[in-house]
């Protein structure tokens, strides 16, 4: 079985031991964040190999993220330590009514800002099978922006499978103008695209879900997979739609992590060769496990754990 490649910038994440606003919590847990993290963990753990494409600071931040992706079983060779500039940071609050945490950031400049079309001339893709890139990196700054859509370029010309999750982080763009017409042309080269119903709205200025699949397949995308919350998703593969129901949820605890877990499903599901209605069946899957967990991966389950879930709720 070939690699899974994901590019992306992975943060300390210090999660408020106790509710309230983060300047009057004392105590945090340090844990990992980052959309690349997420989908990484989640594919190491239904036995998928995955490289992490990356730069950290050389600090006790990046010493002890490299540390857990390789706990995580995450391959850390495509991972690199910047000399001068730090490892991203993200703090999140503690919340028990399932609304979304506030989760700011501190990423400007990081190490991770730094990357260049450089290192993506460096990687030998002769054994990777998939590539799983996100709007992140673009935002991070140009010198990102350009690697990103160098890596894309170099998978598609060697005819590796290319999935995209626009992941809009609004606040990292310079405009939202340019935001749009980046992502929109990241996506177009894309296999795959795994637009939420929301990003629709900003990024194509409509959530009817046909129109917006049909605007990515003539621009060049192959599937479109929208994202509707606990609906499900909807999907247009070639001339064919169809929506594929989400899965019930008791009680949803911490949505961070949903599309991400979605987005785990999905790519499994392409690597073991079914069929995009069971991968994306998966994706929703897995994002309900994810929303009943207060960790952004710790809820990711294993492939025991996740067709208990699916046999049970069927």
């Amino acid at each position: 079985m070939g690699k899974t490649i994901l590019f992306g910038e992975p943060m300390a994440l210090l999660i408020a031991d106790t509710t309230g606003p983060l300047e009057n919590v004392e105590h945090f847990t340090r844990a990992l964040s980052g959309a690349e993290v997420n989908v990484s963990i989640g594919l190491t753990r239904l036995g998928h190999s995955v490289e992490y494409l990356t730069r950290l600071g050389d600090d006790p931040f990046g010493h002890y993220i490299a540390k857990t992706l390789g706990e995580n079983q995450i391959g850390i060779s495509l991972l690199s330590y910047d000399p001068v500039y730090r490892t991203g940071i993200q703090l999140k609050n503690r919340v028990t009514d399932g609304s979304d945490p506030y989760a700011p950031y501190y990423r400007k400049g990081s190490a991770a800002s730094h990357i260049s079309e450089k290192e993506i001339d460096a990687i030998d893709l002769t054994d990777v099978n998939l590539v799983h890139i996100t709007g992140i990196p673009p935002a991070l700054s140009q010198s990102a922006r350009k690697a990103t859509f160098r890596l894309m370029q170099r998978a598609k010309d060697k005819g590796i499978f290319i999935t995209f999750d626009p992941n809009l982080r609004p606040a990292l763009w310079e405009n939202e103008e340019t935001m749009r017409s980046v992502i929109n042309e990241l996506a177009s080269m894309a296999d795959v695209v795994l637009p939420g119903i929301e990003e629709c709205k900003i990024l194509l200025g409509t959530t009817d879900m046909e129109e917006a699949a049909q605007m990515y397949q003539k621009a060049g995308a192959k599937i479109v997979i929208i994202k509707d919350g606990s609906k499900g998703a909807f999907v247009k593969e070639n001339e064919n739609t169809y929506t594929v129901p989400g899965f019930h949820v008791d009680k949803v605890v911490d949505t961070v992590g949903a599309g991400d877990g979605f987005a785990v499903g999905v790519i499994s599901g392409i690597l073991e060769g079914r069929t995009i209605k069971e991968s994306v069946r998966r994706g929703n899957a897995i994002g309900a496990i994810q929303v009943m967990n207060i960790s952004d991966n710790e809820g990711l389950p294993t492939k025991e754990e996740l067709d208990k879930f699916i046999e049970t709720n069927k």
